[in-house]
């Protein structure tokens, strides 16, 4: 009987093995600065994924085990792919000592530190992130603490412990994920589309991202809304934006969906934000001051009007300010395209009948989007919460996108960070084209609110 199981299984189970030689080939052996290998490495596994899923799609319990054993075959491994978490172990040693990580700038006040590993983490996060204040929210500042306590000035126990977090908030998004796709009536096997896509456990897993737990507490809400419990919906969303603030972009949206559920109304719908932004509020209050606040929103401004890498639209308009004004735009183009974001989710808000949680989740796919497209700054990572949002719709263009933004790291193959617009331009063009095709040319395309 074991044999006859073993031949049934002898491909997936050569696919998983090649999957975990590529994946550790990517924790302990690859430099970013090598961009072919990598982008072979990472076509390959995305290839390889997602023929394991094809094939044991229906075998929940099986995708459940090999996504952990992918994960942790990370757990050893220090970043290679981002210096992100030498700020994320500064931050929390900074906590652990007593001393708030909004109020000082890493460079100034490394003088006056006792750290044993000061200078490592100054040199390892870069002079861009120690010159200037932590933009990371309270819920992943409280992470950052908890592994650096647990960690002990340890840089390696420190990232296992940071990476546990992931792990765990990703386990927590198969479990929701797949009970939320069961009660809208589509197959829970699709939340591996997001929970084995290569994009996903690398960035997350690999490199330390915490949209991992952002989408955990966002999806998390989104089953409690869908359950009618929207109080502990709305305090479970707060939670998703203190990791990261993006979900806040989201809150327009659900105006539709309460006003026109007969379960729901206006009063609950005011409670509902309310009680998010008490969320997000009260997570802040161990830090708060009005100098703290001040450095925050200062800190979270800057990448809209000072920092640019992987964008679209935005190239295209800095371009232009080039030839109108002679000089970038960045600054003027930085206050002007947010403010076409939120008219975009506005549009979306009142233009769409957000009624079914699918049409929600679908607008707000589109709205995240949207955001993405007009950005100044899109890193990779900032993909995980449409691509989450994806496996509830019909749209595929996320997958693709999950797998051409590797290009992005093209700039990290030089000393001098330069993009290859080229590469940038082919990655939109892929996206944009495929997104296009979708909507209207691929007529075999199942409507989303349809249960299927």
């Amino acid at each position: 009987m074991d044999l006859k199981l073993l031949r049934f299984y002898k491909i997936p189970i050569l696919i998983a093995l090649s999957c975990i030689a590529f994946y550790w080939t990517f924790a302990y052996t690859l430099v970013r600065e090598d961009f072919g290998r990598l982008v072979m490495l990472y076509a390959a596994l995305s290839f390889l994924s997602y023929k394991l899923y094809q094939l044991l799609r229906h075998n929940f319990k099986y995708l459940v085990i090999i996504a952990i054993i992918f994960r942790l075959l990370f757990l050893f491994a220090l970043p290679e792919l981002s210096q992100d978490y030498f700020r994320f172990i500064w931050d929390g040693q900074l906590i652990n000592a007593g001393i708030n990580p909004y109020q000082f700038i890493p460079s100034e006040i490394s003088e006056e530190l006792k750290f044993p590993n000061t200078e490592v983490l100054l040199d390892g996060m870069g002079s861009l992130s120690a010159g200037h204040y932590s933009n990371y929210p309270p819920v992943n500042q409280s992470i950052f603490a908890i592994s650096s306590w647990l960690g002990n000035s340890s840089q390696l126990l420190t990232v296992m412990f940071l990476r546990t977090f992931i792990i765990l908030a990703d386990l927590g998004t198969i479990f929701f994920g797949a009970r939320l796709l069961t009660n809208l009536g589509l197959s829970k096997d699709r939340i591996f589309l997001y929970i084995l896509n290569p994009f996903i456990i690398i960035e997350m897993t690999g490199n330390l991202h915490f949209e991992s737990v952002m989408v955990f507490f966002l999806v998390w809400s989104l089953y409690l809304l869908q359950q009618q419990r929207w109080l502990s919906s709305a305090i479970v969303l707060g939670l998703s934006v203190s990791v990261k603030l993006l979900p806040l972009l989201f809150l327009p949206l659900f105006l539709n969906f309460f006003l026109k559920n007969p379960k729901l109304s206006f009063a609950k719908l005011i409670g509902f934000y309310s009680l998010v932004i008490l969320t997000l509020v009260f997570s802040f209050i161990p830090f708060y001051s009005e100098e703290v606040l001040a450095n925050f929103m200062a800190s979270v401004g800057l990448w809209f009007g000072k920092f640019e890498f992987n964008a679209s639209i935005y190239y295209l308009v800095r371009w232009i300010g080039y030839q109108v004004k002679g000089y970038n735009i960045i600054e003027t183009a930085g206050r002007i395209l947010p403010l076409i974001t939120i008219g975009a989710v506005l549009l979306l808000t009142f233009q769409r009948n957000h009624t079914s949680m699918q049409s929600l989740i679908k607008g707000m796919l589109l709205g995240v989007s949207v955001y993405l497209l007009l950005s100044t700054t899109v890193h990779p990572w900032y993909l995980a919460i449409p691509l989450l949002l994806s496996v509830f719709t019909s749209w595929r263009y996320m997958l693709i996108w999950s797998l051409v933004v590797i290009l992005s790291y093209s700039a990290y193959s030089n000393a001098d960070y330069n993009e290859n617009l080229w590469l940038v331009a082919l990655e939109y063009i892929v996206v944009i084209g495929y997104f296009l095709y979708e909507l209207f040319l691929q007529k075999s395309i199942k409507p989303v609110d349809r249960v299927y």
